[in-house]
């Protein structure tokens, strides 16, 4: 148990790191227009490729990073 809680702070660390870096990847589809409410036609967007895969692993990134936390309040 003591192992556990010398290295979720490291493993949370890591997790913030790679969530951050995952955010700041993914692309805005807003662009500078929809900052001042303006848009570009809409519609619907579908993820594909690289994309998908860095969408899909931000949010699992994301429980990861939750759960640790998480652990962390229990131990």
């Amino acid at each position: 148990m003591e192992f556990l809680s010398s290295l979720l702070p490291w493993i949370q660390i890591i997790l913030a790191i790679l969530l951050v870096g995952a955010v700041l990847l993914q692309q805005s589809s807003a662009g500078i227009g929809g900052a001042f409410g303006g848009s570009d036609g809409g519609g619907f967007y579908t993820r594909r490729g690289f994309e998908k895969f860095l969408f899909q692993a931000t949010i699992v990134i994301a429980i990861l990073f939750a759960l640790s936390a998480f652990i962390t309040l229990l131990i």
